[in-house]
């Protein structure tokens, strides 16, 4: 078994335990990674994390051109925006998770730091969360938004849509927007009450510990 091929089982293995356990649903969502050569592996448009088949993965080379499999996700400006800022990212998850996007309706939600301080994991594997507006679906100008942070951040949250995040590989980028996901729920189960937030000490004290890449 090739490199690749490998690559190709995990990306689909791992998108339908997200779909599995209901982090999206239907034909929503999209993975991307990058493969050996420097090109990516994608999920085609219109393709249920549920059903994907690794042979029919989007593939393009190192130059950006399609050469291979199903036409991709129609979210690629983003996906491409987080590898051309980020030359860490070499993988990139979106999802339409459902607390992820009920925190993002919220009025008070703080557009800089998206997650608040509930616990260490999500600090640890997300750094501070950029909240961006809504877009069109598909609309090329959430790659301009991505772009316009400059690399700073690794993760973002589409508002009214879903999360996105970059990690160093394709398991890493899964991990983390699940611990997005779940910091989420957190924050919804426990609006309105009056709760025991890391503090700012805390929160440093992960950040220097584990080092963390965090934007201020």
């Amino acid at each position: 078994m090739t490199e690749e091929t490998r690559l190709r089982d995990l990306m689909c293995t791992l998108a339908k335990s997200l779909f599995d356990r209901g982090l999206t649903h239907g034909s929503t969502g999209n993975i991307s990674a990058r493969t050996a050569d420097g090109g990516l592996l994608v999920s085609p448009t219109g393709s249920s994390f549920g059903r994907l088949n690794p042979a029919r993965l989007s593939r393009f080379d190192a130059t950006g051109q399609h050469v291979d499999g199903d036409l991709p996700t129609k979210e690629m400006p983003l996906h491409k925006a987080f590898y051309d800022t980020r030359s860490q990212a070499g993988a990139v998850v979106h999802l339409h998770s459902c607390h992820a996007v009920a925190w993002s309706l919220m009025p008070d939600v703080d557009e800089d730091d998206f997650l608040p301080p509930l616990t260490p994991y999500a600090i640890m594997q997300l750094g501070r969360v950029k909240l961006l507006p809504f877009y069109r679906p598909g609309d090329p100008a959430m790659g301009d938004a991505v772009k316009g942070l400059a690399g700073k951040r690794s993760a973002v949250m589409l508002a009214n849509h879903g999360p996105v995040v970059a990690g160093k590989d394709v398991e890493a980028a899964c991990n983390a927007i699940e611990e997005l996901e779940a910091t989420a729920r957190l924050a919804v189960l426990t609006c309105g009450c009056h709760r025991r937030l890391l503090n700012k000490g805390q929160v440093a004290d992960i950040v220097s510990s584990f080092n963390v890449e965090w934007e201020a």
